[in-house]
């Protein structure tokens, strides 16, 4: 079995499942943006892994200007973020992944997120989740602004560089059809599937994916070229980053 250096989390539907909310939140706004709310079909194949810029542009039916971009997004995150707050009990990482990422800081393994949130809910869930134990937050990549959404390669091409290791020396952990395919375009290792929306079955029908797990208490930690745990403290500094 080959041994991997390093590992990238998407988050929204992978280390904290809430695509259910981004779906409420955009089929809310996506009626009041056009009359109509999005439909399932639209959402998998417009909404998952996109840029902000990209979902509007097809909502709309044209290219979006920056100031528009810049509002329509606000008021569609702030109507997500409200959501997340209200709803306290489901304001937790996925099943597994605490415990998780707590092995992969002890065990020194290059980490960090590669997500299509934008900078203000990346700061919303640094916070909230107080992910700065697990993450060097310098190295999460998000839209910019400037990055190519999934299913271009760019984001985990530059995860990937973040780490300093080859694309190939990677895991990916995903959800969205969209990110599995930027992953592979992308030439990550080794691309997991969570199935924190979609069943095991869908996912195993994806040419790209070469594994489905539940949550991450089914993550092989075997697959990582480091099984021994580090002798340093596990919220050192180089744990942590």
């Amino acid at each position: 079995m080959k041994k991997y250096k390093g590992i990238i989390f998407d988050f929204n539907g992978t280390l904290f499942w809430d695509s259910k909310k981004h779906l409420e939140a955009w089929r809310e706004y996506s009626k009041k943006l056009r009359g109509t709310p999005f439909t399932d079909e639209e959402m998998q194949k417009y909404m998952f892994g996109r840029t902000n810029e990209d979902i509007i542009k097809y909502l709309i039916g044209t290219q979006p200007d920056k100031a528009l971009v810049e509002k329509c997004q606000n008021e569609k995150e702030s109507i997500y973020r409200d959501m997340c707050l209200k709803d306290k009990e489901n304001f937790v990482l996925a099943k597994g992944a605490e415990k998780f990422l707590d092995y992969v800081c002890e065990n020194e393994i290059p980490h960090t997120i590669a997500t299509m949130s934008e900078e203000v809910n990346v700061k919303f869930f640094v916070k909230g989740f107080n992910l700065s134990k697990w993450f060097d937050t310098e190295k999460i990549v998000y839209d910019d602004g400037k990055i190519k959404g999934k299913p271009a390669p760019d984001i985990y091409l530059a995860a990937a560089k973040n780490l300093n290791l080859a694309p190939s020396d990677c895991i990916v952990v995903e959800d969205a059809l969209s990110g599995i395919e930027a992953a592979y375009r992308a030439g990550i290792g080794r691309i997991i599937a969570i199935e924190s929306m979609e069943t095991r079955e869908f996912y195993a029908k994806v040419p790209a994916v070469d594994e489905v797990i539940a949550d991450f208490d089914e993550f092989d930690k075997n697959l990582f070229s480091r099984s021994e745990c580090s002798e340093k403290s596990l919220y050192s500094d180089s744990c942590m980053r």
